[in-house]
């Protein structure tokens, strides 16, 4: 066993090819085979929305803060959504303390480009007076163990917060320009999809599989993101290597919309479960 741990160390590149070549991965996985996934919602008391989400061993949670705010002046009658992606030593040696890494805010961008595209939460839906006041949804994501599949994750934990917000009754006074915010009766935030993101790994630009491991991104020539949202592809993200040609585009597509099913499954039975328990 110390002898395996010391070659992987020396020769990470030759230990992976030796696993390949007998079509298994190093932890046992099949190439195109996703490591387990588990979902818990409603995780932090003091939230607006929250979830916790484990892909195999990356852990990260999700909590939703909503403030009130003024709208921006290109459009006064709409709210937003800003998510946000830490990276803490905590989750990995890899990084270091300080301002937001690289990686970090590429991230962010890419939940944010989830967003958008696939229309999960219509802006107009955070208006509670045009001009004058709407909700802003700060959206927290904590790594807290990083190994592999982050965006993944991230984003599971994103929709799950999404599900179960809740949102405080405002009442606006027009003629003093005055509001005020009745905790006691909340509302659900509307969210109208719910994207679901698949990551890819190319090695030695010909042999993909799927949901990587930290130590499998580290060998990777490319990482490929998809995200699948109602059967469509609502998001394209690939770092590194060649040209995705069009049997791994289809490859891609297929496997991201297979896996959209299952997992937006596992959410929605999560969301219900709760709701009921709430309910109780």
């Amino acid at each position: 066993m110390e002898s395996q741990s010391l070659y992987k160390l020396i020769h990470p590149v030759k230990y992976y090819r030796d696993h390949l070549s007998q079509n298994v991965r190093p932890d046992g996985r099949k190439f195109l085979e996703y490591r387990p996934i588990s979902v818990n919602v409603n995780s932090i008391g003091t939230a607006d929305g929250s979830a916790i989400v484990k892909y195999g061993e990356t852990t990260v949670i999700c909590g939703i803060k909503a403030e009130l705010a003024e709208p921006r002046a290109a459009e006064p009658d709409s709210g937003y959504v800003v998510p946000n992606i830490e990276l803490t030593p905590l989750c990995s040696p890899k990084f270091r303390p300080g301002p937001p890494t690289d990686e970090a805010q590429v991230l962010s961008k890419n939940l944010m480009d989830i967003l958008v595209n696939s229309k999960c939460v219509n802006p107009k839906d955070l208006c509670i007076e045009r001009e004058k006041l709407v909700w802003v949804l700060y959206c927290d994501v904590s790594c807290f163990n990083y190994d592999g599949s982050v965006l993944d994750a991230a984003n599971l934990a994103l929709m799950g917060a999404l599900h179960c917000c809740t949102l405080p009754e405002v009442i606006y006074d027009s003629t003093t320009k005055t509001y005020k915010v009745n905790c006691d009766k909340r509302s659900k935030l509307k969210v109208q999809s719910m994207p679901i993101s698949t990551t890819f790994m190319v090695f030695d630009e010909k042999t993909v599989v799927a949901d990587p491991t930290a130590d499998e991104e580290e060998l990777a020539s490319s990482i490929t993101n998809v995200t699948s949202c109602n059967g469509e592809i609502c998001f394209f993200y690939k770092s590194g290597g060649s040209t995705v040609d069009t049997t791994e585009m289809e490859l891609f597509m297929n496997h991201a919309k297979s896996q959209e099913t299952k997992v937006a499954s596992l959410l929605r039975s999560v969301l219900k479960s709760s709701e009921s328990k709430r309910i109780l």
